[in-house]
């Protein structure tokens, strides 16, 4: 079992960015980030293989979000730039123990708690 957990959540104005950063309790290959509102399916956000040499993004994230990973802290990062309110959500960590990527939430078997972010406008 993987434990992971989330921090960096919190409320930023519109323009401003965030950090968001995910602790696995053990090694895990692929990792990623997905993010839910009330009454909607969870989505993809980003996700990243273990080398880090390959990471997708939503559409909604390109150009805007960043994921990253530190092995040797079994952490992984997403760095949010230009935040808009529609990126409210709670963001969750996930994990999978296959090294190909993978967008469908079907496909990550570790989740953490989520943290909250809230864009004002």
């Amino acid at each position: 079992q993987v434990q992971l957990v989330e921090s960096g959540g919190g409320l930023v104005q519109a323009g401003g960015s965030l950090r968001l950063s995910c602790v696995a309790s053990g090694g895990t290959y692929v990792m990623g980030w997905f993010r839910q509102t009330p009454g909607k399916e969870r989505e993809f956000v980003a996700a990243i293989t273990w080398s880090g040499s390959r990471a997708d993004y939503a559409d909604s994230a390109k150009g805007r979000f960043t994921i990253s990973r530190d092995n040797a802290k079994n952490t992984v990062y997403l760095l949010m730039d230009s935040l808009k309110p529609e990126d409210t959500a709670v963001y969750y960590c996930a994990a999978r123990m296959f090294n190909n990527i993978a967008t469908r939430k079907e496909s990550f078997a570790y989740w953490g708690q989520g943290t909250q972010v809230t864009v004002s406008s």
